[in-house]
């Protein structure tokens, strides 16, 4: 799919990749719905549409909630959040009908709303009617769509409850048990974090394998069936939709006896937070007496309605690219310059090589376009500056892997000044040449980035710029040597300069397709980003910038989530010695 572009570019390409800005959960509830049972109410489901094209896709659905007109739903949709696109949803509410499922007839179809990921973000919550067909008002229905942007910082939690010696609350049978936690928010309202949906167990004897419901099949709530000493199973929930990431926040914790008509009958109820339950990590438990206020104040003797206990939690941390570079992540910037005859000889002032003293060169254009966002990120400044396919001094031998600065102990320059000056010097001192060989130049910049995953650490990640006038000629070399790159800390950005057909050079670029070995083998990962410069002439420079590097903050985590490797502790600074002492 195409995406948005990171930030504003005056003027970005209509085919320039668009980054995702972040994911975005979706709430989703209803009041009002139409009831179309003759005996019962209706037993609602969601489903979540996104158009593309001209036409709408289911791409999720929620669980289907009996006999009930006003559900609020336990799932969470989440949706690829892109700054400059316009992304329209549609949600559709229908009446489901047991084993035959959600059906798709008239009948059946309780009302839709249409909106953007645009609106609902931007207002965070959104309430809009439902309408039938042909703009109908589905009665006085609505529907509630809550937002939440999963943070770079974010985590997951593994939660895993039992209760012992609930009230039963059924004359012939014990209760059907389940929970729910909802988090109470800033304004005292309550939002449904989870409801458990497992297959039924009884006590701790063995469970039967869980079928996982198809993509068309609504996720329809399960409890634990006639027990008093329910075992639920373990759940994840991201740390933002459990507390919003503050682990003082209160939340409401309910145990229901299900009813299969929706009238589930009230238990108990308790409160804790994130910060007590995490007591419960390694071989400790938490439990809560479970709570039923009318009791409490009916029954002189009343204890509890029963007690939840939680058997276990497990922290998960997923960490973003900010967590990388804040913990010490240095990038390192190599830039590989193309010396070959096809550039035209720089003293040509129709050379791409050649200098002109009030107009930088294409070349000059994307190095220090994409240089500059780099060198933030390198605490030295100093960047490897390559060249290949020229003859290069003293003897004049072709060359495919060179150091512009001439000296081979170290190919770094100082700042993105340092490698313009450099290349700059260096064109009178060669001849362009060729071929177009790139793979000596991956495989140059993959033994130094082998070294530092040896390290086991998340120290550098390297990033390699190649400009390049013409498609390779090492066609099979490049593709070895990139499959081989995927594996280590390392990203390859390819931009075309001057006039040539770059088809062949899509291939590199695994937007359309995974790029293989010529023996088959897959890239672990599609660390390749391909632009032709052209297609930037006319746009601001920071576009060209935005396009080529939007890829690549998810390219570091990919890495080191893979290899497992977290991010460095920061190094705590030094106080400066300038700061007078106080007075």
């Amino acid at each position: 799919r195409a995406t948005a572009t990171m930030g504003e570019a005056p003027e970005p390409s209509p085919q320039a990749p668009l980054a995702v800005l972040s994911k975005v959960e979706l709430r989703v509830s209803c009041k009002h719905l139409l009831d179309r049972d003759t005996l019962n109410k209706s037993d609602p489901c969601v489903l979540l549409l996104m158009q593309s094209q001209g036409q709408w896709t289911e791409v999720d659905r929620s669980e289907v909630i009996k006999s009930n007109l006003n559900p609020v739903f336990a799932k969470i949709f989440t949706v690829d959040y892109y700054f400059e696109e316009v992304q329209k949803l549609r949600f559709e509410v229908y009446d489901s009908h047991g084993h035959a499922g959600v059906g798709t007839h008239d009948d059946d179809f309780l009302g839709g709303m249409e909106c953007t990921v645009g609106q609902i973000v931007a207002q965070k919550r959104v309430t809009k009617p439902l309408f039938l067909k042909y703009g109908k008002f589905a009665g006085k229905s609505t529907i509630t769509v809550i937002s939440e942007e999963i943070s770079g910082n974010n985590g997951y939690v593994e939660l895993a409850f039992r209760a012992k010696k609930l009230d039963d609350k059924d004359l012939f049978s014990k209760s059907d048990p389940f929970l729910e936690i909802y988090r109470i928010d800033d304004d005292r309202s309550e939002q449904l974090v989870y409801r458990t949906e497992v297959s039924p167990r009884a006590g701790s004897g063995p469970r039967p394998p869980r079928r996982l419901p198809g993509p068309t099949e609504p996720l329809a709530p399960q409890v634990v069936k006639n027990n008093l000493s329910p075992i639920w199973e373990p759940f994840k929930v991201s740390l933002n939709s459990l507390c919003s990431c503050e682990e003082k926040r209160k939340l409401r914790c309910v145990v229901w006896d299900y009813d299969s008509r929706g009238k589930h009958d009230f238990i108990g109820e308790f409160f804790t937070t994130f910060e007590e339950m995490q007591k419960a990590m390694g071989e400790n438990k938490v439990q809560w007496d479970c709570m039923n206020p009318k009791y409490k104040i009916k029954k002189r003797n009343y204890k509890n309605s029963g007690v939840v206990v939680l058997l276990d939690l497990k922290i998960h941390r997923v960490y973003s690219f900010l967590d990388y570079i804040m913990g010490g992540c240095q990038i390192h910037f190599t830039v590989a310059i193309d010396f070959t005859a096809s550039n035209g000889d720089p003293r040509n002032s129709c050379s791409l090589h050649y200098i002109n003293p009030y107009q930088p060169n294409e070349y000059l254009k994307a190095l220090v376009a994409v240089g500059e966002i780099c060198q933030d990120y390198d605490s030295d400044k100093k960047f490897s500056a390559l060249g290949f396919g020229a003859r290069i001094p003293p003897k004049y031998e072709v060359s495919h892997d060179f150091a512009i600065n001439f000296n081979p102990d170290n190919d770094e320059c100082e700042g993105i000044q340092g490698v313009v000056e450099s290349y700059q010097s260096c064109l009178p001192k060669i001849q362009l040449y060729g071929p177009t060989n790139v793979a000596p130049i991956i495989s140059k910049v993959a033994r130094v980035a082998a070294n530092e995953e040896r390290t086991k650490e998340a120290s550098q990640y390297f990033i390699l710029l190649i400009l390049t006038d013409g498609v390779v000629t090492d066609m099979a070399d490049t593709r070895e040597a990139i499959v081989r790159a995927s594996y280590l800390p390392m990203s390859i950005i390819i931009v075309g300069v001057g006039n040539a057909d770059f088809t062949d050079m899509q291939i590199l670029d695994g937007d359309d397709g995974v790029l293989r070995s010529p023996k088959g083998e897959p890239v672990l990962r599609d660390i390749v980003q391909f632009v032709p410069f052209r297609e930037f002439k006319n746009a601001s420079p920071t576009a060209l910038a935005k396009c080529v590097l939007a890829e690549v903050p998810k390219q570091v985590v990919e890495y080191y989530s893979y290899k497992a490797f977290p991010p460095r502790c920061p190094q705590p600074e030094t106080p400066d010695s300038n700061l007078s002492s106080p007075q």
